[in-house]
């Protein structure tokens, strides 16, 4: 049993230090001049635009459910004016970006796993060694720095049409104006709430990338590695994303942002 637990525990930490590893690769590479920013643009595209229905339909979901369900109990409290308020600070601050992130891991990272690991079984990366051409950059850094500029983009978007399906959840069982909703949320927000929410979406975004590229990149076991890969780039980037979100917290704290 013990040496079950040590070897999980080996496993653990050199998975960890492999990935830092790939992550510190990544950096130095990002910062190269030489970039293939044709390749960037396609998987901004790609990782951007195309997953804007399903973050805007999660999103709508999400901001409707929310005000439903929160208004029978400020209604006990005789708080229902509070209500956009509640919405726009929890959307903002917490919710937006994380449930976009979760969705992003699971629909890009999963993608990015999958398509790097069918590449790394059939061998079109060594045939890209061969031939000269820098798999790394062209794969990985591309993918990576696609995930780091357009989660934020889609995170602003998942917030904007949460606050819209908010306005239309408070006026199924009320009547609040469009301007005095506006005004309502604008003014309990501050930039104090904006910034920390808004910069820690790019770190969601690099490690959405590196782990969904870091499993396909050395993806192995012929084809059911590749199904290994898109499973363990989901699993483990949630769970990330999840950390990186208590730490952001922890830090917003200490500076006094919360």
């Amino acid at each position: 049993m013990m040496d079950n637990n040590q070897s999980g525990y080996k496993v653990f930490i050199e998975e960890v230090g492999n990935i830092s590893a790939f992550t510190w690769k990544f950096i130095k590479a990002f910062f190269n001049r030489k970039q293939e920013w044709k390749e960037i643009i396609r998987q901004c595209y790609i990782i951007g635009y195309q997953s804007m229905p399903l973050v805007g339909i999660t999103a709508f979901i999400m901001g409707l459910v929310l005000t439903v369900q929160s208004r029978p109990t400020l209604e006990e409290f005789g708080a229902v004016s509070y209500l956009p308020a509640m919405v726009a600070l929890s959307v903002v601050r917490e919710i937006g970006p994380v449930v976009t992130a979760l969705i992003c891991a699971g629909k890009i990272g999963s993608s990015i796993g999958a398509e790097l690991g069918s590449m790394r079984v059939t061998e079109q990366i060594d045939a890209m060694e061969v031939s000269g051409t820098n798999p790394f950059r062209y794969l990985v850094v591309t993918r990576v720095a696609a995930c780091i500029f357009m989660l934020p983009v889609l995170v602003v978007v998942a917030d904007g049409i949460s606050l819209y399906a908010s306005y239309l959840g408070v006026n199924l069982k009320g009547v609040l104006t469009w301007n005095l909703y506006y005004h309502q949320v604008f003014e309990s927000l501050s930039f104090s709430d904006i910034l920390p929410a808004y910069i820690k979406t790019y770190f969601f975004g690099l490690a959405i990338g590196i782990i969904g590229c870091y499993k396909g990149y050395y993806s192995n076991k012929g084809t059911e590695g590749v199904g290994i890969a898109a499973n363990s780039a989901v699993v483990v980037s949630s769970l990330v994303v999840f950390i990186m979100d208590l730490i952001a917290v922890q830090i917003a704290d200490m500076l006094g942002y919360t």
